[in-house]
């Protein structure tokens, strides 16, 4: 008897399919640095899960500028959760327990909510994977100390600064705006001390906030990191404190839920006299303090207001390209002839300065219309060239640069948080704390500097590629428009620079300037 003998081909046996990991990322701020730092969390993560063959990337999930205390905030993470729960994730990896929650009852919850769904998690930092566990024994300890070491270290910096506070050694985080840090100490600058010295010399005679900081903006003073001169930052100088000399420390406090609040009484405040060099004298300030309490009586205005904010899409954001003022809103013409323009505020107070005309509101927005029309005709040849030139860079090596940094910043934080912890609890000498806590100073001060560096040359390129691919994703799809649209001009374009009454260019968000003729 001959035996049949069928040949099954090895395609035809199902492979084993591969398991779906997604990755969890969290960073508690969203400055640029904290930004860049998370884009090195998602580069190592990509090549981490890409890296086991057995592995397929089901996504990255990540949170920024929000505290890892509150689980509800985090919007990414409770996207991934509902992922999990539709079936599209069967693994997750995460840096820590600290990271994924640092609250004991919400992480247990979350995990046996996965666990429940058949999704396991990988802590990095502990190298706990919770598929393998017999018990939540060890998971409890651990997020119990997690969520310890979050209060530990809020209370043990809490300690740290209120002996600073009693002892008036606290460092400001910055000096105001006249002075700056010389060997530890504020020294005041004599440049920008004048300017602080005007401000309240106008408001002493009657000058407005609003009056003030178009005259500092009019004489091209800069203000501090050279942003625009409104209303509230010259409020914000004439009510601090700070100007005669004096310091009031602990205006504000952080409660036990990690919430910052104002502090009306509820915390003890410092107030140490004479702590550096007055540029204004307490009799100044108390009278211009008096003049602004008395306008805001007159004006039924309260402080934070929002009275005095932008009413306009445009606003703020025409620049003259003569002189570099802001153009204003204004009406113009007569009887039923009247219309919205936009006029250079330098032209408006001086002709002789700017010679600038106005122009009209309604010929920006068809030249707005007509640029984006023609980026929704010519996407491919103006923005996609552009992408992918762009997105051919590659930051991988500064990304795990970057990462390698963060760790050595919380080495050395954690070696801070033990040594701060050993001197409460009176295990260590005054004299021994205080040079070892100094040597750390140093080291951290040095690191973060260098992480910084190497983020800001990341960064500024990131964020143009990161604009450029929204804009591109948009005009692909768009239909051409007819009428002006506010939520797309306040979207992507940063400023408008004004050439003449028939020539404006729209500065874009990602970089790109594109200039129009204006129809009159």
């Amino acid at each position: 008897m001959v035996r049949k003998v069928t040949k099954i081909s090895a395609e035809l046996i199902a492979a084993k399919p591969k398991l779906r990991v997604a990755a969890y990322c969290r960073v508690s701020t969203d400055s640029d640095e904290q930004l860049v730092s998370l884009e090195a969390q998602k580069t190592h993560y990509e090549s981490f899960i890409k890296a086991n063959p057995e592995w397929e990337l089901a996504g990255i999930y990540y949170d920024e500028g929000i505290t890892g205390t509150k689980k509800e905030k985090r919007t990414e993470l409770l996207r991934m959760l509902k992922d999990c729960e539709q079936r599209k994730i069967d693994f997750i990896v995460t840096k820590s327990i600290s990271r994924f929650a640092r609250n004991t009852t919400d992480c247990l919850e979350l995990v046996r909510k996965l666990t429940d769904l058949g999704v396991f998690i990988y802590f990095e930092k502990e190298n706990i994977n919770t598929q393998s566990m017999d018990s939540e024994l060890m998971l409890t300890i651990l997020s119990s100390l997690a969520e310890s070491e979050s209060i530990s270290i809020s209370e043990n910096n809490k300690w740290s600064i209120q002996k600073r506070f009693q002892n008036g050694t606290y460092k400001l985080s910055y000096p105001p705006y006249g002075y700056d840090y010389l060997d530890g100490e504020m020294v005041v600058n004599e440049e920008l001390a004048a300017i602080v010295k005007r401000i309240f010399a106008e408001a002493l005679s009657g000058k407005g906030t609003h009056k003030i900081a178009d005259g500092l903006k009019n004489d091209g003073i800069p203000s501090r990191r050279k942003a625009n001169w409104t209303a509230t930052t010259v409020r914000g100088i004439l009510c601090n404190e700070r100007y005669t000399g004096d310091v009031i420390l602990q205006k504000t406090y952080t409660d036990e839920h990690f919430n910052r609040h104002y502090n009306y009484g509820e915390k003890d405040q410092y107030l140490i006299k004479k702590h550096h060099e007055a540029i204004i004298s307490h009799e100044e300030f108390e009278a211009v303090g008096k003049l602004l309490n008395q306008r805001g009586k007159e004006k039924g205005i309260e402080k934070g207001n929002s009275k005095y904010q932008n009413r306009y899409t445009l606003s703020g954001k025409i620049k003259c390209s003569e002189c570099g003022s802001t153009f204003k809103r204004r009406i113009q013409g007569n009887g039923n002839n009247k219309y919205i323009a936009w006029c250079c505020s330098k032209h408006i107070y001086d002709i002789s300065g700017c010679s600038m005309r106005s122009i009209r509101d309604d010929v920006i927005q068809q030249a707005f219309i007509t640029m984006i029309n023609k980026l929704i005709f010519g996407h491919k040849f103006i923005l996609k060239p552009l992408l992918q030139s762009l997105k051919a860079v590659n930051y991988s090596d500064n990304l795990f640069e970057i990462q390698t940094l963060e760790s050595r910043i919380e080495e050395n934080a954690e070696r801070s948080q033990v040594l701060i912890g050993l001197m409460t609890k009176g295990y260590l000498e005054p004299a021994l704390f205080n040079a070892q806590n100094n040597e750390l100073r140093k080291e951290a001060a040095l690191l973060k500097e260098q992480k910084e560096a190497l983020s800001r040359s990341v960064n500024g390129e990131m964020t143009v590629t990161t604009e450029v691919e929204q804009l591109f994703k948009h005009v692909s799809k768009a239909e051409p428009i007819d009428s002006f649209e506010e939520n797309l001009f306040e979207r992507y374009v940063e400023r408008i620079v004004v050439y003449s009454q028939v020539e404006i260019a729209f500065k874009m968000k990602c970089g790109i300037t594109l200039k129009e003729r204006m129809v009159i």
